[in-house]
């Protein structure tokens, strides 16, 4: 899996009809991959569906789409008309997602996430083999294609988990001092094995770049799963200031207490070869699939997936 190079979709603020120039500019430039996010714009699916359409060559990843909002059987149904519509360039991401998007938004109780991971997992294999699985299901056409699985691992247990049972650990928000103690949490795992990572890119000096990427920082890092990922990595007390103005409902102070050494460490920004630079680092440390997001506006985007090309 030596020299991937990934692009985050859907591209904020480009409209999903409108992807097609960008997605087959990306696979004209050198990127290898198109990975989708799945928070609170489109689905984790449907820009995959349509790039199949507009692109030859590039891998299609679910970067991640959630498990609990999902039964098993229907998340192998996608997960096969992906495969088949992308003619066998289509890997599946899973995760638990949060429990804000989960219980917040979506009403279903987040409990024992590893488990359903694990039993999602169950599921999966002999489902997309074309097997009957446990509960009796069967696809209606067995898949012409072998689906590989990357599951969303921030810590400990699902690292280990990824690594006894999937292909590959989609990480994310990771900052570069953390990066040893989660490849020590992948060791052992087969030499097929991939560690991908989702980067956000914003071109610019520190001055141009701070407050946004102060907001990003305090909003995701303040999510549960986020905060204990950054705890588990050390940065425990550094980031509790911000936590505490976050908790208080103060987001403007929240941002301020930002450790900006750990945005520094997570963030790509600077000059286009200053941001290869730093994911070159991240590669060296051993993120086989970089997944870059540019934080642009619309009409930037596609100056950028061009600068960032690999």
């Amino acid at each position: 899996m030596e020299g991937r190079w990934g692009l985050t979709l859907p591209l904020t603020g480009v409209p999903l009809a409108a992807h097609g120039e960008y997605v087959k500019r990306a696979e004209a430039a050198g990127y290898t991959d198109l990975w989708t996010g799945e928070t609170a714009g489109p689905d984790g699916f449907t820009p995959l569906a349509l790039s199949a359409a507009w692109t030859e060559r590039v891998r299609l990843g679910s970067g991640i789409v959630g498990v609990f909002q999902r039964g098993p059987a229907l998340l192998a149904q996608e997960a096969a008309a992906l495969a088949d519509a992308s003619e066998g360039r289509f890997v599946l991401g899973i995760g638990t997602s949060s429990d804000r998007i989960v219980e917040g938004w979506n009403g279903i109780p987040f409990e024992k996430p590893l488990s359903k991971i694990r039993e999602t997992l169950e599921f999966l294999r002999p489902a997309l083999a074309g097997e009957r699985t446990s509960t009796r299901f069967k696809l209606e056409t067995k898949p012409r294609y072998e689906v590989p699985i990357v599951i969303a691992a921030l810590r400990g247990k699902m690292l280990q988990l990824a690594v006894e049972k999937a292909d590959g650990a989609f990480t994310n928000f990771l900052p570069l001092d953390g990066l040893p103690q989660v490849v020590e949490g992948i060791a052992g795992a087969p030499e097929h094995f991939e560690l991908l990572c989702r980067f956000f890119c914003l071109p610019g000096t520190r001055e141009e770049v701070e407050p946004v990427a102060r907001f990003m920082f305090s909003s995701y890092i303040t999510v549960p799963v986020y905060t204990e990922f950054y705890k588990w990595l050390g940065w425990g007390e550094r980031i509790q200031p911000m936590l505490d103005a976050w908790a208080a409902g103060d987001r403007q102070k929240a941002a301020a207490e930002a450790p900006w050494e750990a945005i520094e460490q997570m963030f790509i920004f600077g000059s286009p070869e200053e941001m290869k630079e730093r994911l070159e680092a991240f590669v060296a440390g051993g993120v086989t699939t970089p997944i870059l997001t540019p934080v642009v506006p619309p009409e930037r985007v596609g100056e950028m997936i061009d600068a960032l090309a690999p």
